[in-house]
């Protein structure tokens, strides 16, 4: 979500991304498979102006680029 300094929220991005390779790898998916990659408040897929919508900022997204 939009809370916080661009700064803040980018390291907040980049962290929650390292926590999924963690995840992923103690349970076996090689780490040389995984790339983390935090955007910050840069790419909000709701409005900011509601609770709800900034629940919904804050996510993780996995995308499988090839198999």
């Amino acid at each position: 979500d939009n809370e916080g300094t661009a700064k803040q929220n980018l390291t907040l991005s980049n962290n929650r991304a390292k926590s999924v390779i963690s995840f992923l790898t103690s349970r076996g998916v090689p780490a040389t498979r995984l790339i983390a990659k935090g955007f910050g408040a840069t790419r909000p897929i709701a409005d900011n102006k509601s609770a709800a919508g900034k629940a919904k900022n804050r996510r993780t997204e996995l995308k499988v680029t090839g198999i």
